[in-house]
């Protein structure tokens, strides 16, 4: 419906793909696909591809009916909450990999994972031909995975990422904060703290990778409820492992945790000072060589 439409009126189209359980880090997605966008598609699926054995499939929250009331006040031309035959219908066997930038942090704790996010997302390009794709920052790993599955297989879209939101105690709005008790929904705001502590060291001049890391290691250490799974430091646009960070590159500090039985992951990125200009020592514009 959504390619017609395109065809026949040239509108932009916009999708913004979710697995649901909508919040406020979704709605600043469709907020800004309504603001850019002519013709707003939000997907509701939950992707059994992008989920492992023992993982949460089977009790993902969902809720179709309080997800379309929240839709309902941004004006979205379309929902597209598919059954899982219409994507994966009988006999299918043709997934898609991306290599490399799918290996390391969630691609190593969760494997097959971002098969099956590249998998999904091929179907729902083709099927869409959005003009634009919304996603949030909070999946550092994955955006990276999207942009680089639209360039490789010259999908035309533009990926458009925007910032992480927070609940004020600076803990990531996720689906699965659902999960958390109250006790938990508490602690969880550790990973935020140690995140934001290792940045204040990195603008310290802290320059070590493994000292990064290790911040903020002992900070959710710290934290009796929280189990962390791993913290990594990597080139923001690569993933590739660091052994020491660049000063003029971006640096991505990302993590997974566990409280209770729940799983949570977060990340931020520490980007390069400006230069200064060596004829006056003040900071150069972004225009400036």
């Amino acid at each position: 419906m959504a390619r017609k439409l395109r065809r026949e009126e040239d509108k932009t189209i916009g999708l913004v793909p979710t697995m649901g359980a909508l919040h406020e880090g979704h709605l600043s997605l469709v907020r800004e696909a309504r603001r850019m966008c002519d013709v707003v598609v939000v997907s509701v699926f939950v992707n059994p591809a992008q989920f492992g054995p023992g993982e949460d499939f089977a009790r993902y929250p969902r809720d179709l009916t309080n997800d379309t009331t929240k839709l309902s006040d941004y004006n979205v031309d379309y929902i597209f909450a598919p059954p899982v035959e219409e994507i994966y219908p009988k006999g299918f066997s043709t997934y898609v990999s991306v290599d490399g930038l799918s290996e390391p942090l969630e691609g190593a704790a969760r494997p097959g994972h971002f098969r099956g996010v590249a998998t999904v997302l091929t179907v729902l390009f083709n099927s869409i031909r959005p003009d634009f794709a919304f996603f949030g920052q909070k999946d550092a790993q994955q955006t990276l995975v999207v942009r680089r599955l639209v360039r490789d297989l010259a999908f035309d879209i533009e990926v458009v990422v925007l910032p992480t939101v927070r609940e004020q105690s600076g803990l990531a709005l996720s689906s699965r904060n659902a999960y958390l008790s109250a006790e938990d929904r508490r602690a969880a705001a550790v990973l935020y703290r140690a995140l934001s502590q290792a940045r204040e060291v990195y603008m310290e001049g802290e320059r070590s990778p493994k000292r990064l890391a290790e911040t903020v290691r002992a900070q959710i250490e710290s934290e009796p409820r929280a189990r962390l799974e791993y913290v990594g430091v990597a080139d923001a646009e690569t993933m590739e492992k660091l052994d020491r960070v660049h000063e003029d590159r971006p640096v991505l500090i990302a993590l997974a945790a566990h409280f209770g039985g729940t799983r949570l992951i977060d990340n931020i990125i520490l980007q390069p000072a400006r230069p200064k200009s060596r004829a006056t020592g003040r900071l150069a514009s972004p225009g400036e060589g």
